[in-house]
């Protein structure tokens, strides 16, 4: 599978000038303002830049001027590598800036490095590299996102990719919220940022994708011993419901009648296991309401679902970190000046230490940084 290999920002929040190399799975560790959270809403704002959704993505995180750097930048830059098989290393790079209370594209293009034997590097113009803004159909909007598709050209797989990244906030658990109540039975290969295809997406898992349905179940009978199975009753034509059956009761469990941390489980577990998903996964503190002896399936399933997506996710948990390997954290602190900074934990001097503590409490100890 392709994935992204290095994303460089420039001039976004406390991500002044911040460079980091991609991996399969990188959680995202440091104390509070350090710029964990700043890194997931980059992805999520390249995201609707490839889907012509830059303008309002750009508005819905407050606009130009709240997004640059304080009194340190003047435009916001990103810098996204990727690399296939057949084909050399491809480099993205869009540079916005603010015009008024809007915002323009002040440069955007697209290289790509050949192999060995033929190293010549190729760039496709667009704004600010021999294409006018006035000859797109809208100047607020990337080019990357307006172009004709053409498969198998690099700008068709770069915005397929991008476009398809999923950002997840914490999980709304609500009396009235969506992960509880019926909801309409319909195709889903992904349970929904909040949870209202969840029924949906294990309907359809449990027919078309038994061996994922399981996995779900499985993880849902190590996490609770007591768990059987899930059901799925339909109180009206085209309306599903979802029960859970517990040994130690007579009646199954309906969702409006399970634990926050039962059902937050229950969404994490069939998110990693979703045949639909999407090129990057963004978790923003999936350990929230999560009790500790949870954050172990947790990481596994991080794990396995990698293998399907690029999975960057953002955690306070020390626990969470007691589970998960050097090459798989990325410690966020603040320089002298207050800029973050990015350092993936195995490029840390910590091979003597881990001989005698784990990782989280390395962390804890502040030999890797990413302490208040």
């Amino acid at each position: 599978m392709n994935r992204f290999e290095r994303i460089r920002v420039q001039g976004f929040r406390r991500l002044q000038d911040l460079e980091l190399k991609l991996r399969p799975l990188c959680v995202l560790i440091g104390a509070n303002g350090g710029g964990k959270t700043s890194l997931l809403d980059v992805f999520s704002l390249l995201a609707a830049s490839a889907s012509r959704g830059l303008a309002k993505k750009l508005s819905e995180l407050g606009g130009m001027t709240s997004l640059l750097t304080k009194g340190k930048a003047d435009r916001i830059s990103f810098e996204l590598d990727t690399r296939a098989p057949t084909r050399g290393r491809t480099a993205y790079h869009l540079t916005v800036v603010p015009v008024g209370a809007a915002h323009t594209i002040e440069e955007e293009y697209l290289t790509e490095e050949k192999f060995a034997g033929d190293p010549g590097r190729t760039e496709y113009p667009y704004v600010g590299r021999g294409v006018a803004p006035h000859a797109m159909p809208d100047p607020r909007e990337t080019h990357l996102s307006q172009v004709p598709l053409v498969p198998e050209q690099e700008t068709t797989e770069l915005r397929s990719r991008l476009a398809s990244s999923t950002y997840y906030h914490a999980l709304n658990v609500e009396a009235r919220s969506p992960i509880r109540l019926p909801q309409p039975l319909r195709p889903a290969t992904l349970p929904g940022r909040d949870g209202e295809d969840l029924a949906a997406c294990l309907y359809c898992m449990r027919e078309e994708h038994r061996d994922q349905f399981d996995a779900v179940e499985e993880a849902l009978r190590a996490a609770f011993p007591t768990f059987e199975s899930l059901g799925f009753p339909a109180p009206a034509t085209g309306i599903l419901a979802m029960t859970w059956k517990d040994s130690s009761f007579p009646h199954p469990f309906y969702m409006h009648e399970l634990s926050e941390g039962m059902l937050r489980f229950l969404w994490l577990a069939t998110l990693l296991q979703s045949p639909g998903l999407t090129a990057v996964t963004l978790l923003d503190e999936p350990e929230v309401s999560l009790h500790p002896e949870l954050l172990h399936l947790l990481t596994g399933l991080m794990r396995e679902a990698s293998a399907r997506t690029q999975l960057i996710a953002a955690t306070h948990a020390d626990r969470l970190v007691t589970f998960l390997e050097p090459s798989e954290v990325v410690t966020f602190d603040l320089d002298e000046s207050g800029m973050a900074k990015a350092t993936p934990a195995d490029e840390l001097d910590l091979e003597a230490w881990l001989k005698e503590y784990t990782l989280d409490e390395v962390w804890r100890m502040g030999r890797m940084g990413g302490r208040a």
